[in-house]
Protein backbone atom coordinates (compact mmCIF):
# COMPACT_ATOMS: atom_id res chain seq x y z
CA UNK A 1 0.00 0.00 0.00
CA UNK A 2 1.29 3.53 -1.20
CA UNK A 3 2.05 6.12 1.63
CA UNK A 4 -0.31 9.20 1.90
CA UNK A 5 1.64 12.62 0.80
CA UNK A 6 2.13 14.48 3.94
CA UNK A 7 2.09 17.58 1.18
CA UNK A 8 -1.34 17.04 0.13
CA UNK A 9 -3.87 17.54 3.16
CA UNK A 10 -6.36 19.38 0.42
CA UNK A 11 -8.65 17.09 -1.91
CA UNK A 12 -8.04 19.71 -4.85
CA UNK A 13 -10.18 17.82 -7.15
CA UNK A 14 -12.95 18.59 -5.15
CA UNK A 15 -12.48 21.95 -4.69
CA UNK A 16 -12.15 22.18 -8.28
CA UNK A 17 -15.81 21.32 -8.73
CA UNK A 18 -17.01 23.41 -5.72
CA UNK A 19 -15.48 25.85 -6.89
CA UNK A 20 -17.95 25.69 -9.93
CA UNK A 21 -21.20 25.59 -8.21
CA UNK A 22 -20.36 28.19 -6.18
CA UNK A 23 -19.77 30.77 -9.10
CA UNK A 24 -23.69 29.89 -10.21
CA UNK A 25 -25.15 31.75 -6.84
CA UNK A 26 -22.06 33.35 -5.89
CA UNK A 27 -23.31 36.85 -5.36
CA UNK A 28 -25.35 35.47 -2.47
CA UNK A 29 -22.61 33.98 -0.50
CA UNK A 30 -19.92 36.63 -1.13
CA UNK A 31 -19.88 38.94 1.38
CA UNK A 32 -16.97 37.37 3.36
CA UNK A 33 -14.48 37.84 0.04
CA UNK A 34 -15.96 41.53 -0.67
CA UNK A 35 -14.82 42.28 3.35
CA UNK A 36 -11.46 40.67 2.64
CA UNK A 37 -10.86 42.33 -0.48
CA UNK A 38 -11.52 45.70 0.77
CA UNK A 39 -9.07 45.33 3.62
CA UNK A 40 -6.56 44.32 1.42
CA UNK A 41 -7.43 47.00 -0.97
CA UNK A 42 -6.88 49.32 2.10
CA UNK A 43 -3.40 48.02 2.26
CA UNK A 44 -2.32 48.24 -0.82
CA UNK A 45 -3.29 51.90 -0.78
CA UNK A 46 -0.55 52.48 1.80
CA UNK A 47 2.08 51.67 -0.49
CA UNK A 48 2.50 55.22 -2.79
CA UNK A 49 3.19 53.61 -6.09
CA UNK A 50 1.81 52.57 -9.57
CA UNK A 51 1.43 49.14 -10.65
CA UNK A 52 1.54 48.31 -14.73
CA UNK A 53 0.52 45.13 -14.15
CA UNK A 54 -1.04 42.89 -11.25
CA UNK A 55 -2.51 39.73 -10.76
CA UNK A 56 -5.18 38.60 -8.83
CA UNK A 57 -4.88 35.15 -7.78
CA UNK A 58 -8.05 33.72 -7.25
CA UNK A 59 -10.49 36.24 -8.66
CA UNK A 60 -13.84 35.10 -7.59
CA UNK A 61 -16.31 37.08 -8.54
CA UNK A 62 -14.09 40.00 -9.51
CA UNK A 63 -14.34 41.56 -5.99
CA UNK A 64 -10.54 42.58 -5.99
CA UNK A 65 -11.00 44.40 -8.78
CA UNK A 66 -14.34 45.89 -7.57
CA UNK A 67 -12.60 46.88 -4.21
CA UNK A 68 -9.93 48.68 -6.01
CA UNK A 69 -12.28 50.91 -7.79
CA UNK A 70 -12.03 53.93 -9.60
CA UNK A 71 -8.36 55.12 -8.10
CA UNK A 72 -7.12 52.16 -8.26
CA UNK A 73 -2.81 52.01 -8.57
CA UNK A 74 -3.10 49.52 -10.91
CA UNK A 75 -2.53 50.07 -14.79
CA UNK A 76 -3.96 46.24 -16.01
CA UNK A 77 -5.04 43.74 -14.07
CA UNK A 78 -5.19 39.94 -15.08
CA UNK A 79 -7.30 37.50 -12.66
CA UNK A 80 -7.42 33.81 -12.32
CA UNK A 81 -9.02 31.52 -10.42
CA UNK A 82 -9.44 27.37 -10.53
CA UNK A 83 -13.06 27.60 -11.74
CA UNK A 84 -14.03 28.29 -14.67
CA UNK A 85 -17.00 29.84 -14.27
CA UNK A 86 -15.09 32.30 -11.31
CA UNK A 87 -13.23 33.39 -14.75
CA UNK A 88 -16.25 33.91 -16.81
CA UNK A 89 -17.80 36.47 -14.03
CA UNK A 90 -14.10 38.71 -14.65
CA UNK A 91 -14.91 42.08 -16.33
CA UNK A 92 -11.54 41.76 -17.87
CA UNK A 93 -8.95 39.50 -18.62
CA UNK A 94 -8.73 36.13 -16.80
CA UNK A 95 -7.31 32.69 -17.21
CA UNK A 96 -8.15 29.29 -15.36
CA UNK A 97 -5.38 27.97 -13.67
CA UNK A 98 -4.31 26.18 -10.82
CA UNK A 99 -2.76 28.10 -7.32
CA UNK A 100 -0.30 25.00 -7.17
CA UNK A 101 0.87 24.86 -10.58
CA UNK A 102 1.45 29.17 -11.94
CA UNK A 103 1.57 29.22 -15.75
CA UNK A 104 3.28 32.59 -15.78
CA UNK A 105 6.20 33.38 -16.94
CA UNK A 106 9.21 34.55 -14.35
CA UNK A 107 9.25 38.37 -13.89
CA UNK A 108 5.72 38.91 -15.43
CA UNK A 109 3.95 41.60 -12.82
CA UNK A 110 4.64 44.01 -10.65
CA UNK A 111 1.92 42.79 -7.80
CA UNK A 112 0.04 39.91 -7.34
CA UNK A 113 -2.81 40.45 -5.03
CA UNK A 114 -4.52 37.17 -3.70
CA UNK A 115 -8.04 37.23 -1.48
CA UNK A 116 -9.61 34.47 0.07
CA UNK A 117 -7.95 31.82 -2.13
CA UNK A 118 -4.41 30.53 -0.60
CA UNK A 119 -5.53 28.58 2.23
CA UNK A 120 -6.62 25.94 0.11
CA UNK A 121 -3.31 25.18 -1.05
CA UNK A 122 -1.48 21.75 -0.32
CA UNK A 123 2.07 23.11 -0.38
CA UNK A 124 1.92 26.58 0.43
CA UNK A 125 5.95 27.46 0.58
CA UNK A 126 6.02 26.35 -2.55
CA UNK A 127 3.59 28.39 -4.04
CA UNK A 128 4.68 31.45 -2.38
CA UNK A 129 7.99 30.74 -4.35
CA UNK A 130 6.39 30.28 -7.47
CA UNK A 131 4.46 33.86 -6.56
CA UNK A 132 7.70 35.03 -6.11
CA UNK A 133 9.27 33.89 -9.13
CA UNK A 134 6.66 35.83 -11.64
CA UNK A 135 7.17 39.02 -9.35
CA UNK A 136 9.70 41.37 -10.96
CA UNK A 137 12.26 42.36 -9.15
CA UNK A 138 10.81 44.89 -6.48
CA UNK A 139 7.50 43.94 -6.96
CA UNK A 140 4.36 43.45 -4.40
CA UNK A 141 2.46 40.21 -2.79
CA UNK A 142 -0.49 41.14 -0.96
CA UNK A 143 -2.10 38.22 0.13
CA UNK A 144 -5.11 37.36 2.73
CA UNK A 145 -5.95 33.76 3.54
CA UNK A 146 -7.93 32.24 6.30
CA UNK A 147 -6.03 31.43 9.30
CA UNK A 148 -5.96 28.46 11.77
CA UNK A 149 -8.50 30.08 14.18
CA UNK A 150 -11.29 30.37 11.06
CA UNK A 151 -14.57 28.42 13.20
CA UNK A 152 -12.96 27.39 16.19
CA UNK A 153 -16.84 27.59 17.53
CA UNK A 154 -17.58 25.09 15.02
CA UNK A 155 -14.71 22.83 15.10
CA UNK A 156 -15.72 22.73 18.91
CA UNK A 157 -19.10 22.00 18.25
CA UNK A 158 -18.90 19.04 15.87
CA UNK A 159 -16.12 17.56 18.06
CA UNK A 160 -17.98 17.42 21.19
CA UNK A 161 -21.10 16.17 19.08
CA UNK A 162 -18.96 13.49 17.16
CA UNK A 163 -17.17 12.14 20.30
CA UNK A 164 -20.94 12.00 22.47
CA UNK A 165 -23.01 10.41 19.53
CA UNK A 166 -20.40 8.31 16.95
CA UNK A 167 -17.64 7.42 19.95
CA UNK A 168 -14.61 9.26 18.25
CA UNK A 169 -13.38 12.16 15.83
CA UNK A 170 -12.66 13.00 12.32
CA UNK A 171 -11.51 16.49 10.48
CA UNK A 172 -14.78 18.10 10.37
CA UNK A 173 -13.08 21.24 9.77
CA UNK A 174 -9.87 22.17 8.04
CA UNK A 175 -6.72 22.73 8.98
CA UNK A 176 -5.05 26.51 8.45
CA UNK A 177 -1.98 28.37 8.38
CA UNK A 178 -1.21 30.22 11.70
CA UNK A 179 -0.11 33.85 12.27
CA UNK A 180 3.12 32.61 14.04
CA UNK A 181 3.85 30.51 10.61
CA UNK A 182 3.23 33.30 8.20
CA UNK A 183 5.90 35.70 8.14
CA UNK A 184 8.50 32.79 8.32
CA UNK A 185 6.53 31.62 5.21
CA UNK A 186 7.27 34.71 2.94
CA UNK A 187 10.50 34.67 4.61
CA UNK A 188 11.59 31.36 3.41
CA UNK A 189 10.12 31.67 -0.10
CA UNK A 190 12.64 34.39 -0.34
CA UNK A 191 10.07 37.27 0.05
CA UNK A 192 12.11 40.92 1.52
CA UNK A 193 10.72 42.71 4.39
CA UNK A 194 8.26 39.86 4.94
CA UNK A 195 5.19 41.24 7.17
CA UNK A 196 2.34 39.41 8.27
CA UNK A 197 -0.85 40.22 10.44
CA UNK A 198 -3.96 39.07 11.22
CA UNK A 199 -7.55 40.11 12.09
CA UNK A 200 -10.85 38.50 12.85
CA UNK A 201 -14.06 38.94 11.20
CA UNK A 202 -16.88 37.91 13.36
CA UNK A 203 -20.66 37.17 11.42
CA UNK A 204 -23.48 36.11 13.26
CA UNK A 205 -25.72 33.28 11.80
CA UNK A 206 -29.33 32.23 12.40
CA UNK A 207 -27.74 29.10 13.74
CA UNK A 208 -24.70 26.36 13.33
CA UNK A 209 -26.76 24.77 10.43
CA UNK A 210 -27.39 27.96 8.47
CA UNK A 211 -23.61 28.38 9.00
CA UNK A 212 -22.87 25.16 7.56
CA UNK A 213 -25.30 25.68 4.56
CA UNK A 214 -23.46 28.87 3.86
CA UNK A 215 -20.05 27.50 4.16
CA UNK A 216 -21.10 24.36 1.65
CA UNK A 217 -22.76 27.17 -0.59
CA UNK A 218 -19.50 29.29 -0.93
CA UNK A 219 -17.33 26.34 -1.56
CA UNK A 220 -15.31 26.68 1.57
CA UNK A 221 -16.90 23.08 3.70
CA UNK A 222 -14.03 20.91 4.73
CA UNK A 223 -11.51 19.65 1.85
CA UNK A 224 -9.01 17.45 4.58
CA UNK A 225 -8.30 14.11 2.12
CA UNK A 226 -8.75 12.22 5.31
CA UNK A 227 -12.47 13.47 6.20
CA UNK A 228 -14.59 11.04 7.18
CA UNK A 229 -16.57 10.23 3.81
CA UNK A 230 -19.95 10.78 3.19
CA UNK A 231 -22.57 12.67 4.80
CA UNK A 232 -22.60 13.09 8.56
CA UNK A 233 -24.82 11.43 10.56
CA UNK A 234 -28.02 13.83 11.35
CA UNK A 235 -28.11 12.83 14.69
CA UNK A 236 -24.43 14.71 15.12
CA UNK A 237 -25.14 17.44 13.11
CA UNK A 238 -28.14 18.21 15.23
CA UNK A 239 -26.44 17.97 18.35
CA UNK A 240 -23.54 19.69 17.29
CA UNK A 241 -26.09 22.62 16.38
CA UNK A 242 -27.30 22.61 20.14
CA UNK A 243 -23.94 22.57 21.34
CA UNK A 244 -23.09 25.66 19.46
CA UNK A 245 -26.37 27.30 20.36
CA UNK A 246 -25.60 26.45 24.13
CA UNK A 247 -21.84 27.76 24.18
CA UNK A 248 -21.57 30.83 21.59
CA UNK A 249 -25.20 32.06 20.98
CA UNK A 250 -25.37 36.39 21.18
CA UNK A 251 -27.64 38.37 23.12
CA UNK A 252 -30.00 38.43 20.18
CA UNK A 253 -30.14 35.16 20.08
CA UNK A 254 -28.45 34.47 17.30
CA UNK A 255 -24.73 32.21 16.99
CA UNK A 256 -21.15 33.95 16.51
CA UNK A 257 -18.50 32.70 13.86
CA UNK A 258 -15.47 33.51 13.57
CA UNK A 259 -12.88 33.82 10.65
CA UNK A 260 -9.69 34.64 10.95
CA UNK A 261 -7.34 36.41 8.41
CA UNK A 262 -4.26 36.63 7.84
CA UNK A 263 -2.21 39.34 5.61
CA UNK A 264 0.55 39.06 4.06
CA UNK A 265 3.20 41.25 2.50
CA UNK A 266 6.56 40.71 0.65
CA UNK A 267 8.44 42.15 -1.94
CA UNK A 268 10.46 40.26 -4.96
CA UNK A 269 14.46 41.13 -3.51
CA UNK A 270 15.82 44.31 -5.57
CA UNK A 271 18.84 45.33 -5.38
CA UNK A 272 17.45 49.43 -4.78
CA UNK A 273 16.17 48.19 -1.37
CA UNK A 274 16.88 49.25 1.89
CA UNK A 275 19.46 46.62 3.87
CA UNK A 276 19.95 46.22 7.59
CA UNK A 277 23.21 47.92 8.44
CA UNK A 278 26.20 44.76 9.47
CA UNK A 279 27.26 44.58 13.14
CA UNK A 280 29.53 47.16 14.04
CA UNK A 281 28.63 49.57 10.81
CA UNK A 282 26.70 52.04 12.41
CA UNK A 283 28.46 55.77 12.67
CA UNK A 284 26.56 56.81 15.50
CA UNK A 285 26.19 55.70 18.91
CA UNK A 286 23.04 54.46 20.37
CA UNK A 287 23.75 55.94 23.56
CA UNK A 288 24.26 59.76 21.83
CA UNK A 289 21.01 59.33 20.49
CA UNK A 290 19.41 58.47 23.81
CA UNK A 291 21.35 60.74 25.91
CA UNK A 292 22.28 58.49 27.95
CA UNK A 293 26.31 57.00 28.95
CA UNK A 294 27.31 53.48 27.37
CA UNK A 295 29.14 51.13 29.48
CA UNK A 296 31.82 48.89 28.38
CA UNK A 297 31.41 45.11 28.61
CA UNK A 298 31.88 43.66 31.92
CA UNK A 299 31.50 47.48 33.36
CA UNK A 300 28.51 47.39 35.58
CA UNK A 301 26.45 50.71 36.25
CA UNK A 302 26.83 52.34 39.01
CA UNK A 303 30.07 51.23 40.02
CA UNK A 304 33.31 53.28 40.32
Amino acid sequence: MTAPDPLLVFDRGVLRQRRERAAHGWDRQAFLKREIAARLAERLADVRRRFPLALDLGCHGDEMAEALGPSSPVDRLIRADLGLGFARRAQGPAVVTDEEALPFAAKSFDLVLSAMDLHWVNDLPGTLIQIGRILKPDGLFLGAMLGGATLWQLRQALGAAESEIEGGLSPRVSPFADLRDAAGLLQRAGFAMPVADGETIDVEYADALSLMRELGAMGEANLVLERRRGLARRATLLRAAEIYTERFSRPSGRIAASFEVLFLHGWSPDASQPKPLKPGAAKHRLADALGGIEHSTGEKAGRN
